[in-house]
């Protein structure tokens, strides 16, 4: 029996909720044991940066923040599914990592 776990990562929400419920769709067409998207805590990155580009003046700080949401599925007993999965189409901004196991 072979199980694939799918990790999704993106800095669009709206994506990834998209492309896991298309992944979860997937694993209930052809029966498949499915457990998730499991919501993994979200990375934050922060960079604060000088407005002044030359040092001078007055110490204004910029702070940017980039959020990268993770999403976790675990898919179980079907062959086929698993080989839809893995034909899906992934969207730009999308990074999806599956990993099979016996």
């Amino acid at each position: 029996m072979q199980k694939a776990r799918v990790r999704l990562r993106s800095t669009d929400k709206s994506k990834i909720q998209e492309l896991a419920q298309e992944i979860v769709e997937i694993g209930e067409e052809y029966n498949a044991k499915v457990s998730g998207p499991v919501p993994l805590p979200t990375d934050k990155l922060e960079i604060p940066t000088r407005k002044a580009p030359d040092g001078e003046g007055s110490e204004t700080i910029e702070r940017y923040e980039m959020h990268v949401h993770n999403r976790l599925i675990d898919i179980m007993e079907s062959e086929r599914a698993l080989r839809q999965v893995m034909r899906v189409h992934v969207p730009e901004g999308v990074d999806i990592e599956v990993e099979l196991t016996e």
